[in-house]
């Protein structure tokens, strides 16, 4: 009897003491916080919210607003991702095609971004459709718009803003060089004005892939803009003028039945490094397109979205509003405590190494000026659009704890820069104390 009741009452003490730890731990938390994020004037009139989460426990350390809604900017990448790793295979399907024979053949672009873009030397789709005579490309599996829902129409002219395609080529952009030469060299015909001075800018009309010459009073640099995609024959067009072959676009819906070849690209996470290190916006966008073309058989944003959330984000705490691959637009809402989930189901379905590749880690991508003594001890996505900073990942602490965290500001009136390092401060807090 007494070693029973003595039992009970160690078992109750104990239980005692771990409630105690985690509120301890919460406040403790919550102190940091306050010093590093809510005593600074610079977030004093900010909406903030923050989720800490340890996945081992199954429970949350902090919570700050983690269930309210939040303009995620760049994290709406890592919803992004983790569909790509899922249903993009180990590698890219850059072409569907049927051989007619005699160099004759029929093909269905994916939406690949790949295709001859200077990020990938390697170019195995190019190099197969070199060796034809003849090729007839349909795009009836497209089904959306060049820009995306909410976007900034008037970014049109910025490299961040690349517009969509069936058949991205050359990254959808052309490239001018500080004298003004086009590449691809295409597009050269298409540029009004004086090049001979070298203090210039080159701005596209906004509906045609007309270029002017516009005056500066800077030295002209380097730049890329995008091309104008909504004309369906520039792909057409850039491809002969590189391919030197003959290409024909058709009207008819592809077959995909046993008689359709699959030729792949890219490996996947070759792919999607890229665009969580360098947050490239086309290339997240083109990777949503590409699972909506395996999932659906078409390229729709809204309808594969739809598809996601009522499949593998189904049960997420809060139902997110997603409307785009990359998070350009202002319409994204999401919650920090959405983005935690999302990310403990990321490291149960991946391998860890294969989730630290693709993420950034401290002083590396999109964390390249920051978080410089703490590589290997954070694997992040950054967020940024103008007066809203977001931060969603991993953190490795000095006790040998993981936790999954984000942190999300929105509405704040002063320099990214300023919100980024009073996240760090609290982010190496946790990383060093807990």
């Amino acid at each position: 009897m007494d070693i029973k009741i003595n039992s009970t009452i160690g078992f109750a003490t104990l239980l005692f003491a771990l409630l105690l730890s985690s509120c301890s731990m919460e406040k403790r938390i919550a102190k940091e916080a306050n010093r590093s994020i809510f005593s600074d004037s610079n977030l004093i009139s900010a909406h903030v919210g923050i989720t800490i989460y340890d996945p081992v426990a199954k429970k949350y350390l902090y919570n700050h607003q983690g269930n309210k809604y939040f303009i995620p900017a760049s994290n709406t990448k890592l919803l992004t991702c983790y569909v790509a790793m899922k249903y993009l295979g180990d590698s890219l399907i850059g072409l569907r095609y049927i051989d007619k024979g005699e160099g004759v053949i029929e093909a269905e672009p994916s939406g690949d971004p790949t295709f001859l873009h200077p990020d990938f030397k390697t170019q195995p789709v190019y190099d197969f459709l070199k060796r034809n005579k003849n090729i007839f490309i349909t795009t009836q599996n497209w089904k959306e718009k060049v820009l995306g829902f909410g976007w900034s129409w008037d970014d049109y002219n910025e490299d961040y803003m690349v517009e969509r395609s069936a058949m991205p080529i050359h990254g959808n952009v052309v490239s001018f060089n500080q004298n003004g030469i086009a590449i691809p060299a295409y597009f050269q015909k298409k540029v009004e004005g004086d090049l001979s001075n070298k203090s210039f800018f080159i701005k596209r009309d906004l509906a045609t892939n007309r270029y002017f010459v516009v005056p500066s009073v800077h030295k002209t640099a380097a730049v890329d803009i995008p091309f104008h995609t909504i004309d369906s024959n520039i792909f057409i067009r850039l491809l002969t003028d590189t391919l030197h072959v003959k290409i024909t676009l058709a009207n008819s819906i592809f077959d995909r039945t046993s008689s359709a070849h699959m030729l792949h690209s890219q490996p996947t996470d070759s792919l999607l490094k890229i665009m969580m290190h360098r947050s490239d916006n086309f290339f997240a966008e083109q990777s949503l397109l590409m699972v909506s073309n395996e999932r659906l058989g078409y390229m729709n944003d809204e309808k594969i979205i739809d598809t996601l959330l009522k499949s593998d984000y189904k049960d997420m705490p809060q139902q997110p509003r997603w409307v785009d691959g990359s998070g350009l637009s202002r319409y994204n809402l999401i919650t920090p405590q959405d983005f935690v989930f999302l990310l403990e189901k990321m490291k149960n379905e991946f391998s860890w190494s294969r989730i630290t590749t693709i993420l950034s880690t401290g002083g590396d991508g999109t964390l390249g000026s920051s978080y410089q003594n703490y590589r290997g001890k954070i694997y992040a996505k950054t967020g940024t659009l103008s007066n809203n900073v977001a931060l969603s990942g991993y953190l490795l602490t000095n006790k040998g704890k993981q936790y999954i965290f984000s942190v999300m500001v929105n509405n704040h009136q002063t320099k990214a820069g300023n919100i980024r390092k009073s996240v760090e401060k609290f982010i190496t807090q946790i990383i060093q104390k807990y």
